[in-house]
């Protein structure tokens, strides 16, 4: 099983806006998926950014009091669910390839390496 931890921690805010400070609009994502095989951990890592739609605040939260999970909610509803989903399956087909890869680099005159 596959855990995804998403970072959305860091912002672009805008100075003051529509009477409110500090007011985030694009949100730079990190998603971190690991999983255990056997003795080994293998994770593969997405990144990217996600601008937020600010033109109608309702319940404002200022900047000091915004966590991890909130930007992460407003983060994947703004991608909407196929997107999110999209960035975990290739976070989950990244790990597969490296617990069973289906192509290796090798160099000429050097030996083969094993492949378990």
């Amino acid at each position: 099983m596959i855990t995804y931890n998403w970072n959305c921690k860091t912002v672009d805010a805008y100075v003051e806006t529509g009477g409110n400070d500090d007011v985030v609009y694009n949100v730079h994502w990190i998603v971190i998926g690991t999983t255990t095989e056997g003795d080994e951990e293998y994770s593969a890592t997405n990144i990217g950014t996600q601008v937020l739609n600010i033109d109608d605040i309702t319940n404002f939260i200022p900047f000091d009091e915004l966590t991890n999970d909130e930007v992460v909610a407003w983060t994947q509803s703004a991608m909407g669910a196929e997107q999110v989903a999209a960035i975990e399956t290739n976070i989950a087909n990244a790990i597969n390839l490296d617990i069973n890869p289906v192509s290796i680099t090798l160099t000429i005159g050097e030996p083969v390496p094993s492949v378990e």
